[in-house]
């Protein structure tokens, strides 16, 4: 042991660390000044006596060797020992013995509110036992004496090669004196330990256990607790051991002779860590025994244990067969021990032991220590406890001959505990980093050795299921397995996942260095390992990560030093996707690859989290593909990895002619292929790759294959497959990687490789791609016993994809049919399979492939599932049949776990896959609905199962396995509400007696129900208090907290001390954005508050009684007492302590100082400024404040607001509202109220806050539904297959409409939202027939909103009347006095401002000021005209539900108020002039924004024009404005009219509520359409004026120049912005013309016109030019949807209201969301608008997307080029040549030269663009000019009218041209009609021949 000053450590030394455990220390470099080693240990002796009763009593006597004379104190570690005396040497020594944990003390004890203080006296009292719990004071009559000196000492460690840590330097190798070494003697007892040594003995509930006691691995600092030591994993010495133990345990009758021991009788056997040394009786006791081991390598106090017991002992024979001596002497010996009972079940369990140590010894050296010996014991609360020499195993892993299932797991296990012995304990980890590395190389060792007793399949099967696991968790959360930072223990969260992980790291580095040539990969690099360990080579024998790539690097030559970085101290998994595709021109197969890391974008935006985790971006390396060309040759190919993407050009080894298959070896392959079929095994040896579905013969019996309903390959497949230059595709042949691929290749590729490829995971990969086609090609793998029983397995799981309804049940019918092979045939060989009964025949498991098959045949049946996520009647009665007539007489081996897998299948069955509403699960009102079937069949279905567990009661399987299989099966009922949830069926399972297995199980089960009722909360704390097992103790204080958040997300409890149906836990929906980053731990925050209210749960008195008890008592386990805190947190608040209090003492200062004056702070008073949603803008002119808008109510009209003086100011009563400048603030409370008053957008449109939170809740909850699902998006004609769906609906509605009406504000009151509802179920009715899918999911989802919808009305209609009852307001009068408008003095404006009172509307008003404009030819503005009575406008008729509006006040026209002139008409004006000539440039890119207006009759339009321009009034409007622009009259009321009632377009929703007229009108916000419906242009009479929108528009002018406003004032509450943008639509929907045409008289902006010849979608190319793009550097910042926080722009989505960006466009484009190509590069363009519009001109955003831009577009042409076929091509290129060639063209072969023919003129006639000759058109169709053959045919004909066009029809040349159109015309013709098929292909443009699109 060293020992050494607590101040003076150094980073390679270790010190006991938290709860006892090792730990390494990484310090600063001012605490390596001084090393001091106290003491070394040496050697240990231990001796005690052994009362199975439970206490244990002796001494132990240490050898240390002191490394200074100054040594005073030893420090040892001792926990629950009582320690009676301590000598060193023959002098009696003080000591002082401290137990923290024994002796936790707070201040209230019966107070629950004290557990955080008592967490802190836990932690306080395990950091405390860190420095030991045992000091001994070293008596002056010791002397240490020199003894001599040692050149190197304890610092030789140092001497390692490895670097130390950066910067502390390596301590001297200076001469260091060595002194004798002194013993000190401890003599102590135990007794009743609660950690450290397992006692077991007969209780009353089972007085048949046999009695024995071990050390158990109960806690970390488990070895300190049953003898005092140096409890250190790196401190190790010598061992004796003597225990003294009874010689029997029980009562003997009669005495008998020693030599002989009664027949029956077990004596007490010790087997211990060591070799045993021998057993005597004892001298003085002949009752009693001593044994006595000795253990003579160093080792650690932790791999030391002992068990003791009336063990039986079984000796494991020597194998006489392996290359050792025949004799088996140089074999080291073997036992294994077990209790009574089981001995017969011991033999066959570890009879593969001696075949394991010949392999582990002929593999990597002889065995390090002299013995082995494996114990099996009851209560472990692991699996394995690993020591010297000794594992310790619990009971549960034996297993007898009968076993199947038992065998894979306990063989591994035992081997890896076998394993373990070379590294693990002889070697272990130098750091805790380095755990990975140890418990790695074991299971690696331990997996090679499961590949020689089960075979490679069975290996590389676990590899690549291992390797899927890791996939599933390696994502981002976990950490890298190697963390060299890190200086505690791996937590124990992360372990499994390093245990999983290590061993795959292991098998690719051990691929990647065989490769290298040089070296056989870690086969030769383990041997010297072991090797250096052995020798003493290794210090300490402790490995570093480190010192072992060293060791790889020096064997192998190959650096490892990026695979380390990459795979051990990086995390996570690459994912790559490839794609591949044969180049004829280049004979070489072109292979793209793409890689992607999840844990990168995991972490993203979390930069702490990236360096602690570090994510690896992508990974490098070499990966090999294997390519089975088409005369069935496999040719590899390594590809070199070094980036995120690229493209690979493969060489094609086969020649072009012979890939038409018609070779000598192909065809003599098929030939050998035929004659294996006929079943000549020579010539299926002979073949290269057998085919494994040969020798099938009932596959080529045509009759047979009509019975099983095999499918074909259709004609064009076969077509399709002959013309493939290559079978298929293999990458990652060599298993290289821990990587997600994604590999798309042809369906018969896929059968190909499943049929032909003989390696495992290349079989298994190919069942993970099934279709209809291929189900023939699974049920053929499933019969086919030549595959591994495993890919048969895995290919009837991937049968359940072809059993659906849409292929007629084909794989249900081929599962029927397969395991009709274990059932008695029926008597009607046409008997339908889905109406026979299945009555099994005796079980027969002789064939453990076929038992294995079976039993997957099983569970695949159960998971067919109707739509609605049922079973078929018929599958739950094949199971029942299957339980009811199991009959296992006959069989030799055991049907327990088989029986497991039918429980289980049928419980799976019985349960439908949807998922329940939330609550359902113990609502007894909301079970799911059965019919009398159903009844039925769940009544057999109990039955059966309560046979099976009352039978096995009485004959108990193996672990009793039935019961706890009957146990889930009634749990899972339970849960899904078919069966009511009975606790009275698990109590008596619960108890104490029962096998502990059930008893977790019936635990599990008592703790889905409510289980917190004082009396059942009483049992399970007293069970987690005194249970005598460790193990249920344990699982029930895991399961106590783990339930209760189970429960809660289930239903059981409310989340909220107020119920949800009251709408308060709802956020208001201006604080999502706010608080989207804190939702999870809002989430759990609100679960902790839940828990507390509860009065049953945190207000349980028992817990609060109880808890703390438990959690304190001296002998709680460690693991309980965490537990509890944990529980306590949830439930109960702790009381905050009071820090300690530190007294200083000063001496007195004589001199009286006084405190200097503070200096005077001047705080300038700046005018606070109040947010109005966007910055400031900065003015030439004068500051001044603008005055806060008027609140408008929701209801009332303009005049309303204007009266009532409470509107303006709610704070101030009988005074007018009066707009003024407000002063500076003097105090910060002075404005904050009304900065902070905004109306949310959800509510601009009138809605109330408890109106928008039902609203809100009600979607929610319908959103969540299991049968919304066809209602959350709009319907899509094309995807919906409803093409006359509009013809029919004319109002449509969806989910994902009405959430975006509620969310902008469109809704009035929830009755508006109700009525959305209404509409869209009539809507489905009327569209869908009675009886329909969608017509139930209707009325099902109707029944569920009237529900949920009644108690949401009944709640507000409670919480109106509470309003009412409160003191009602004062009345408005119904002429209010104007306001005063008060403003800075400027010059006066000659505009008069009239407010004119108008109709309401449902939308929120917003009031207009026109100014400016056109003025009559006096110059004075035109006065406006007299405000007649105006009539409300016709309002669209509302769905059913609605509730009637009453009539307001506001509706009736008040007298005009009078106009003061205050000048703010001219304050504003020049504003406006101001920010126009500063934001125009801005507002000219934002005017490409989506404005597309269509336009109504113009007649009708007209004349309505002409009378509502008799109202036009100018209005003031007050309210936020994002932007304006200047519009003329005509599209003032275009703005103002109202929507007609007939559709504008087909998804246009109805627009209710009152429509307004002009300026002076409410707007009514559009319907959300790509076309509106804008009134015709009013009188000229009307004053054309500027109008200034202080109110975020709902409507955009069309005008192409728009011109800008200034900023908006502050207001209390200013209208969220609601832009009336028209909806995506897709499909048809997209390309619906207006009816409506568009006035003339209007000035449209840039209208797209609807896309008539809209090219449809080709994904393939449009991935291509994303991946183009996304491989630019200038790409980088729009891969990824912009983040406000990350980039540091927080206003981009108020100003971009349709983001995208390429990572959205390619998601898009895997959900196939495109419908035309000019949808995708719609959204492409968006990106560079978008990028434009929020960047200023000239920056680097802009300059990224120019270039990104001519990128685009120069692939785009490529991509929308339109080129000729390959054999379009080839076929005009005959011709053209044919023409050539014919003596008639000899005029037209060449271009017409005026100069040689002597015709000048000629090109006046024929322009030089139209003149055409042969060798023109020849140049044009070689460079794919013609994209037709229409084009062709039209320059010929061309050609020819030229020729007489110029020379005449009559003459020479004129005759010989009409020759020549009558030959290319009969040419053309033929081509046209006799090459329809071949140009079939070549639609698509390819310009090689490529086989036909695959049909099916």
């Amino acid at each position: 042991m060293r020992d050494r000053a607590r101040l003076t450590l150094t980073s390679d030394w270790t010190v006991v660390g938290r709860r006892g455990s090792p730990r390494t220390n990484t310090i600063a470099l001012v605490d390596l000044l001084i090393l001091v080693v106290l003491f070394v240990y040496h050697h240990q002796k231990v001796v005690v006596e052994i009362d199975f009763s439970g206490s244990i009593w002796g001494y132990t006597e240490l050898t240390i060797v002191p490394a200074t004379k100054d040594l005073k104190t030893i420090h040892l570690h001792s926990r629950q020992c009582a320690i009676q005396s301590v000598t060193i040497g023959t002098h009696s020594a003080e000591f002082s013995h401290h137990d923290p944990l024994a002796n936790i003390n707070i201040s209230n004890a019966q107070d629950c509110h004290n557990h955080l203080e008592l967490k802190r006296k836990v932690y306080a009292a395990l950091a405390e036992g860190d420095e030991g719990e045992l000091s001994i004071a070293i008596p002056r009559e010791v002397i240490i004496r020199q003894s001599g000196n040692a050149a190197v000492g304890i610092a030789s460690e140092a001497a390692t090669p490895e670097p130390q840590t950066p910067g502390i330097p390596a301590p001297s190798l200076a001469p260091v004196l060595e002194f004798a070494p002194i013993t000190v003697r401890i003599v102590y007892n135990l007794r009743k330990p609660a950690d450290g040594i397992q006692f077991v003995f007969p209780t009353e509930n089972s007085p048949y256990r046999v009695p024995h006691v071990y050390t158990t691995p109960s806690s970390p600092d488990a070895a300190r607790c049953w003898l005092p030591c140096i409890d250190n994993l790196w401190e190790k010495c010598t061992w004796e051991f003597e225990f003294v133990v009874p010689r029997y345990l029980e009562q003997r009758e009669a005495p008998s002779d020693d030599d002989e021991s009664p027949e029956g009788e077990y004596p007490t056997v010790v087997v211990c860590s060591g070799d045993l040394v021998e057993q005597v009786a004892h001298p003085h006791n002949s009752n009693k025994t001593i044994f006595l081991f000795a253990q003579s390598t160093p080792t650690s106090v932790q791999h030391v244990a002992f068990a003791a017991g009336p063990f039986h002992v079984h000796t494991i024979a020597a194998d006489l067969s392996s290359a050792e001596d025949a004799s088996g002497t140089s074999q080291p010996l073997m036992h294994a021990l077990c209790l009574p009972g089981h001995e017969a079940l011991l033999a066959s369990s570890v009879s593969a032991m001696r075949a394991a140590m010949s392999f582990y010894t002929s593999e990597y050296g002889h065995y390090p220590f002299g013995s082995h010996k494996l114990v099996f014991v009851d209560e472990l609360p692991t699996q394995r406890f690993d020591s010297a020499t000794l594992s310790i195993l619990t009971v549960d892993l034996l297993h007898g001959e009968d076993a199947i299932d038992q065998v894979f797991e306990t063989r591994h296990c035992l081997s890896h505990a076998l394993a373990c012995q070379w590294i693990g304990i002889n070697i272990h980890q130098k750091a805790w980093s380095d755990t990975w590395l140890v418990n790695g190389l074991g299971l690696y060792i331990a997996g090679l050795f499961m590949r020689k007793v089960f075979g490679n399949n069975e290996y590389r099967f676990r590899l690549k299921k291992d390797m899927e696991r890791v996939l599933e968790l390696d994502v981002g959360p976990m950490p890298p397995i190697c963390q060299p930072q890190l200086v505690d223990p791996p937590d124990a969260a992360t372990l499994p996942f390093v245990n999983l992980k290590a061993p795959l790291i292991l098998h690719i580095l051990d691929r990647r260095l065989g490769k290298s040539g040089t070296s056989l990969g870690l086969s030769r690099i383990l041997p010297k390992l072991f090797l250096s360990a052995t020798s003493g080579d290794m210090v300490n024998n402790a490995i570093s990560t480190h010192a072992f790539l060293r060791m790889c690097r020096k064997v192998s030559g190959i650096d490892p030093r990026s695979f380390a970085e990459q795979w051990i101290y990086g995390s996570g998994c690459p994912t790559f996707g490839f794609s591949a595709s044969f180049n004829r021109k280049k004979m070489a197969v072109e292979i793209t690859m793409r890689q992607d890391a999840a844990a990168v974008k995991y972490h993203e935006g979390n930069e702490v989290s990236r360096q602690l985790m570090k994510p690896v971006p992508f990974f490098e390396g070499q990966m090999t593909i294997r390519i089975h060309e088409a005369d069935g040759t496999p040719y590899e190919h390594v590809l070199d990895i070094r980036s995120a993407f690229k493209r690979y050009e493969v060489p094609f080894n086969t020649k072009y002619k012979r890939v038409r298959r018609n070779t000598k070896r192909y065809l003599a392959r098929q030939q050998a292929a035929q004659a294996a079929a006929e079943g000549d095994a020579e010539a299926a040896a002979a073949m290269d790759m057998v085919d494994m579905g040969f020798g099938l013969e009932i596959w080529e019996n045509e009759k047979e294959r009509e019975n099983w309903k095999v499918a074909d390959w259709t004609e064009e497949d076969e077509q399709n497959m002959s013309g493939q230059t290559y079978e298929w595709i293999r990458i990652d042949a060599d298993f290289e990687w821990i990587a997600a691929i994604a590999f798309d290749q042809k369906d018969y590729m896929w059968v190909s490789q499943l049929q032909r490829d003989r390696d495992v995971v290349a079989q298994y990969e190919a069942t993970k791609n099934p279709n209809a086609i291929i189900s023939s090609m699974l049920t053929k793998c499933i019969q086919v016993t030549n595959y591994f029983f495993r890919i048969r397995c895995e290919a009837a799981q991937a049968l359940v994809t072809c059993a659906i309804q849409r292929l007629e049940w084909l794989g249900l019918f081929h599962l029927f049919k397969l395991f009709l092979k274990y059932c008695y045939e029926p008597e009607d060989p046409n008997q339908d399979l889905f109406t026979h009964s299945y009555i099994p025949r005796p079980n027969d498991f002789n064939d453990m492939s076929e038992y294995f098959v079976r039993r997957s045949l099983l569970r695949a049946i159960s998971r067919v599932r109707f739509n609605n996520g049922k079973t078929p009647p018929v599958v739950r009665q094949f199971l029942i049949d299957q339980l009811r007539y199991n009959d296992n007489t006959f069989n030799p081996y055991s049907d327990a776990l088989y029986i497991c897998s039918i429980i289980s299948a049928l419980g799976s069955a019985t349960v439908s896959t949807v998922p329940p509403e939330r609550g359902q699960f113990t609502d007894i009102e909301n079970h799911p609905t059965m019919d009398a079937q159903d009844v039925d069949l769940l009544k057999q279905a109990l039955m059966e199962v309560d046979r099976y567990r009352s039978m096995d009661r009485l004959i108990p399987s193996p672990h009793n396995l039935v019961t706890i299989a009957s146990i889930e099966f009634y749990m899972l009922l339970a849960m899904a509400g078919l069966t009511a949830h009975d606790p009275s069926l698990f109590f008596p399972m619960t108890r104490e007696g029962n096998y502990t297995q059930v008893r977790m199980a019936a635990f599990d089960a008592l703790f889905l129900s409510k289980w917190y009722t004082p009396k059942i909360m009483q049992y399970v704390l007293a069970v987690m208090a005194s249970d005598p097992s460790r193990i249920i103790r344990r699982h029930v204080a895991r399961s106590v907290c783990q339930s209760l958040a189970l429960l809660v997300t289930m239903g059981e409890m409310k989340t909220s001390g107020k119920d949800p149906e009251t709408l308060l836990i709802e956020e208001d929906g201006t604080a999502a954005q706010e608080n989207k980053k804190e939702t999870k731990k809002s989430d759990i925050e609100l679960l902790i508050k839940a828990l507390r209210k509860d009065r049953e749960v945190g207000k349980n008195e028992v817990i609060r009684e109880f808890l703390m008890p438990i959690a304190m008592a001296p002998d709680a386990d460690h693991e309980v007492r965490w537990w509890l805190l944990k529980l306590a947190d949830l439930l109960i608040r702790g009381s905050e302590e009071a820090p300690p209090k530190v007294t200083i003492h000063l001496p007195p200062t004589p001199v009286n100082e006084v405190a200097p004056p503070l200096p005077t702070v001047k705080i300038p008073l700046k005018q606070r400024s109040i947010k109005a949603g966007g910055p400031p803008v900065k003015s030439p002119l004068t500051p001044f404040t603008i005055p806060p808008k008027l609140k408008l109510p929701v209801n009332g009209g303009l005049y309303d607001s204007i009266a009532t003086p409470s509107s303006a100011t709610p704070t101030t009563e009988g005074r007018k509202p009066s707009f003024q400048i407000p002063k500076p603030p003097l105090k910060k409370a002075t404005v904050v109220k009304a900065a902070s008053a905004k109306v949310p957008k959800a509510q601009t449109g009138g809605m109330s806050l408890p109106d928008l939170k039902a609203s809100r809740l009600a979607l929610k909850k319908v959103q969540g539904h299991k049968n919304a699902a066809v209602f959350l998006q709009p319907v899509d004609p094309v995807r919906d297959r409803a093409p006359n769906y509009f013809d029919i609906i004319k109002s449509p509605m969806d989910l994902r409409t009405m959430s975006a009406k509620l969310e902008q504000g469109q809704y009035h009151n929830r009755f508006d939202f109700e009525a959305d509802f209404r509409l869209m179920i009539a809507n489905a009715k009327q569209y869908n027939i009675p009886n329909s899918y969608v017509h139930n999911e209707a009325l099902a989802l109707e029944v569920f909103f009237d529900r949920q919808w009644a108690i949401i009305n009944k709640t507000l209609e409670a919480n109106d009347q509470r309003v009412r009852a409160q003191p009602a307001p004062i009345p408005r009068p119904l002429v209010p006095s104007t306001p005063v408008l008060k403003l800075p003095p400027v010059a006066p404006s000659s505009t008069p401002i009239h407010a004119t009172p108008t109709p309401s509307s449902s939308a929120r008003p917003i009031i207009k000021l026109r100014m400016g404009g056109s003025t009559t030819s006096n110059g004075t503005p035109p006065p406006p005209p007299p405000a007649p009575e105006v009539a409300p406008a016709k309002e669209m008729p509302r769905p059913k539900g609605r509730k009637p509006k009453e009539p307001k006040l506001s509706e009736v026209p008040p007298p005009e108020p009078a106009f003061i002139d205050d000048g703010s008409a001219d304050l504003l004006e020049e504003v406006i002039a101001i920010e126009r000539e500063k934001n125009e440039e801005n507002a000219r890119k934002r005017s490409s924004a989506e404005v597309v207006e269509k336009k109504k009759s113009h007649s009708k339009e007209k004349e309505k024009g002409k009378e509502r321009e008799k109202l036009v009034v100018p209005k003031l409007v007050i309210g936020k404005r994002k932007k304006e622009e200047v519009v003329d009259e005509d599209e003032i009321l275009a703005l103002a009219t109202p929507a007609k009632k007939e559709r504008s377009a087909p998804s246009s929703p109805p627009i209710a509520g009152p429509s307004t007229s002009t300026a002076t009108s409410f707007v009514v916000p559009e319907p959300k359409s790509k076309t509106a419906t804008p009134a015709p242009p009013a009188a000229s009479s009307s004053a054309p004026t500027l109008k200034l929108t202080l109110g975020k528009n709902k409507s955009k002018s069309t005008k192409p120049t728009p011109v800008p406003t200034p900023p908006p004032a502050p207001a209390p509450e200013p209208p969220r912005e609601i832009r009336s943008e028209p909806p995506r639509k897709k499909g048809k929907e997209r390309e619906a013309p207006s009816a409506t045409p568009a006035p003339a008289s209007t000035i449209p902006a840039k209208r797209k016109s609807p896309t008539v010849n809209s090219t449809p979608v080709n994904e393939k190319k449009c991935r291509e030019i994303l991946k183009v793009l996304m491989r630019l550097s200038d790409a980088v910042i729009f891969l990824i949807p912009v983040d406000p926080v990350r980039d540091g722009c927080p206003s981009y989505y108020d100003e971009i209201k349709q983001p995208m960006d390429l990572g959205t466009m390619s998601s898009k484009l895997a959900e196939h969301q495109y419908a035309t190509m000019e949808d995708f590069a719609k959204d492409m363009n968006l990106i560079f608008t978008n990028c434009r519009t929020f960047n200023p001109p000239t920056t680097y955003p802009v300059n990224c997307a120019d270039a990104l831009e001519r990128a685009f577009k120069k692939e785009w042409g490529k991509v929308t080029e339109k080129k000729l076929s390959w054999n379009e091509k080839r076929s005009l290129q005959s011709i053209l040549g044919r023409l050539i060639q014919d003596p008639v063209s000899f005029v037209f072969r060449e271009p017409v030269d005026p100069v040689a023919l002597e015709i000048p003129t000629y090109h006046d006639i024929i322009p030089k663009k139209n003149a055409r000759d042969l060798r023109t058109i020849k140049q044009k169709l070689e460079v794919d000019k013609y994209d037709s053959v229409e084009g062709f045919e039209a320059d010929l004909d061309l050609m020819v009218s030229n020729a007489i066009l110029f020379n005449g029809p009559s003459s020479e040349v004129g005759k010989v041209a009409a020759m020549l159109r009558d030959k290319y015309k009969e040419m053309l013709a033929a081509l046209k009609t006799g090459g329809s098929a071949k140009r079939k292909g070549g639609e698509k443009g390819t310009p090689q021949p490529t086989k036909k699109a695959k049909v099916g």
